[in-house]
């Protein structure tokens, strides 16, 4: 059997950082300790055993970054990753599906605030003719 590091492209990095593993949406997450890195991948550890998908972002609040990742093995509470290209699954970029949501998501806040203001007028008749 091969062994891991030799399927490696890159050299990973021995580290102690902070991170954060996001999925369903980013409902769902997972905090873990970052302790090895690369351009191309990283071995995190949880607290204890976490299930989830292939495909998670991976948010390390010290570099600021936020990484889609490919599960590529599991062992406990450890897991490898490699970090996908600025491409999404589905080809599209990741910044822009992230401008995407967060239009979708304003304009969701738009028609709340609509839905919310009718609402307060339908309970306090005139004060739509004070305002």
């Amino acid at each position: 059997m091969q062994d891991m590091t030799e399927r490696r492209r890159a050299t990973r990095q021995r580290i102690f950082l902070r991170g954060c593993i996001c999925f369903n949406d980013r409902h769902s997450g997972a905090d873990c300790l970052i302790r090895d890195i690369s351009e191309g991948g990283a071995r995190l550890i949880f607290s204890n055993v976490v299930n989830t998908p292939d495909v998670v972002d991976l948010h390390i609040p010290h570099k600021e970054q936020m990484l889609r990742a490919h599960v590529q093995w599991r062992r406990g509470d450890e897991m490898g990753v490699t970090f996908a290209s600025e491409l999404r699954d589905d080809g599209a970029p990741f910044e822009q599906d992230l401008a995407r949501r967060v239009d979708r998501l304003e304009a969701e806040i738009a028609a709340l605030r609509k839905i919310l203001k009718r609402l307060k007028n339908e309970l306090t008749p005139g004060a739509e003719d004070a305002a």
